[in-house]
């Protein structure tokens, strides 16, 4: 396993959600240090000491928080979940407005301290704010990307294999597209094991038909609004899954996650960033080109980038008036 010797990680943002990147960070080990960096001192600092007074139950990793950027510095990646949430009655386009302002006020002072690490926004609305970040940078887009659909994708294996009977890990299907609400299942290549979905069955566990699929793709691509409504925010599995990102690219996994990059004429679509499958290293994200996608996963596809494309248009329309 080749670890990046004293590896870093600093977290953007000492909310839920960062909190959670870097405590999910910290008890799977998934960098030798960890920072915390918010602008509201006392938070960040004080989130920073209650990680760091469990630091005799995780092992060797180390955890500092400071309102200084300065925290960032020599960092390989940097994890950015701070911004605005989704207030009632505000639209995405709102929202991805004011979240693209601390994005882009943000990335010059963090560029200036760690130059050289790969970025993963988590920031909502992801996608938007991924193009958003890269065209605020010059930084090569495999060094610039959001989660994405990873979260959405482990909701997904995690429901199918409660409906197939079998371990979460023997489940082989991804959402792609927007993380939001176009995203969609990639079916045609989903597998449980070696078999197609639609033929899995064993004891129990009759065979799933195509209506039933659909409504577990609805029920996932919905699951953060449930989870919001019964306690206000979605943290752990965010968390759990920024940091399985993390360690793909600190330990140069070369894993195949599906993360959002901007894409250059993927299936024929570009200057939009939607996850597809990639391969996630040392040197960033990398789409798979030839993903297979079939004639309806293609048309959804599409549809998922035409409903990206007027977020980003009036985001970048914002910024120049």
């Amino acid at each position: 396993m080749n670890v990046i010797e004293n590896s870093k990680l600093t977290v953007v943002g000492a909310g839920a959600v960062g909190a959670s990147v870097a405590y999910a960070a910290l008890i799977r080990g998934s960098a030798r240090h960890v920072a915390l960096y918010d602008i509201a001192a006392e938070r960040v600092e004080a989130e920073a000491l209650d990680l760091a007074h469990g630091s005799q139950f995780i092992g060797a990793s180390d955890v500092v928080g400071s309102s200084d950027i300065s925290v960032a510095a020599g960092s390989h990646v940097v994890v950015i979940t701070a911004g605005a949430k989704q207030e009632p009655g505000q639209t995405r386009t709102e929202l991805a407005g004011v979240n693209a302002r601390i994005v882009r006020g943000m990335l010059p002072q963090l560029l200036e301290v760690a130059p050289d690490a790969v970025y993963v926004i988590v920031t909502n609305p992801c996608d938007v704010l991924t193009v958003v970040a890269a065209e605020a940078t010059s930084l090569p887009r495999e060094r610039i990307f959001s989660s994405g659909t990873v979260l959405d994708t482990s909701r997904l294996r995690w429901k199918l294999a409660q409906r197939a009977g079998v371990s979460t890990s023997s489940v082989h299907a991804y959402i792609v597209g927007e993380h939001g609400d176009t995203e969609f299942p990639l079916w045609s290549s989903a597998t449980i094991g070696t078999v197609p979905i639609l033929e899995w069955e064993r004891e129990g566990h009759p065979r799933m038909t195509i209506d039933e699929l659909d409504r577990i793709a609805a029920e996932v691509r919905d699951a953060a609004y449930t989870v919001i409504r019964g306690k206000g925010a979605t943290n752990y599995a965010i968390g759990l899954s920024s940091a399985r990102i993390v360690e793909a690219v600190l330990q140069d996994q070369h894993a195949v996650l599906p993360v959002s990059t901007v894409l250059d004429d993927f299936a024929g679509i570009g200057g939009v960033a939607l996850s597809v499958p990639s391969v996630v290293s040392a040197a960033g994200a990398t789409p798979i080109a030839n993903t297979p996608l079939s004639p309806d996963e293609l048309e959804k596809f599409r549809r998922s980038a035409d409903a990206l494309r007027p977020v980003i248009d009036a985001v970048a329309t914002a910024e120049h008036s």
